[in-house]
């Protein structure tokens, strides 16, 4: 059962997590991607912002009004790439954590009900989806980056484990990229 207390306390953990991940790491790895159109850790960590600023809060909004039109924006992916061109990841990691703080602060001052929660919106491609589904999918969104950081990271030592390569699943479990 989706408990909302444990939800915010997974997403206010995420960007010290980052911070404690990536600070002061080499831009090689800070860069560093599995190919052609996946995210580095700099990538993931502007995605992160865009989702604060034009996701998860602007859609949880769309649905609390509950308005006539409470279809959600489509969301830009990417829109970090042009927005984030010439940023250091270390203002990135501030960014993301202002916001969180501010997102956080914010939905804890709604005193959701359950009620509440099953509120419908409608999401762009899905179709119907409620406020408790839109929470929990933020927070696997969040530990899914975590995890795609991680992978990306080990990736960049694939060339060098040698023999080890069959016991590191981290290399081996997503051959095809994706961001």
């Amino acid at each position: 059962m989706f408990n909302l207390a444990q939800a915010i306390d997974v997403l206010r953990r995420t960007p010290a997590t980052l911070r404690v991940l990536l600070d002061g790491i080499p831009k090689e790895l800070e860069r560093g991607t599995e190919g052609p159109d996946t995210f580095s850790p700099f990538d993931n960590v502007g995605h992160l912002i865009d989702g604060e600023e034009t996701d998860w809060m602007p859609r949880a909004r769309i649905i609390l009004a509950q308005g006539s039109n409470r279809r959600f924006e489509p969301y830009d992916r990417f829109r970090h790439r042009a927005r984030n061109r010439d940023r250091s990841l270390d203002s990135l990691l501030e960014e993301f954590a202002r916001l969180r703080v501010g997102n956080l602060h914010e939905l804890e001052s709604w005193r959701l009900t359950e009620a509440q929660l099953d509120l419908p919106g409608e999401h762009p491609q899905q179709g119907p989806v409620t406020l408790r589904q839109l929470l929990a999918a933020w927070v696997v969104h969040d530990l899914g980056h975590i995890a795609q950081i991680a992978r990306v990271l080990a990736k960049q030592y694939r060339p060098d484990v040698g023999s080890w390569l069959p016991f590191l699943p981290v290399l081996t479990d997503h051959e095809t990229p994706r961001s």
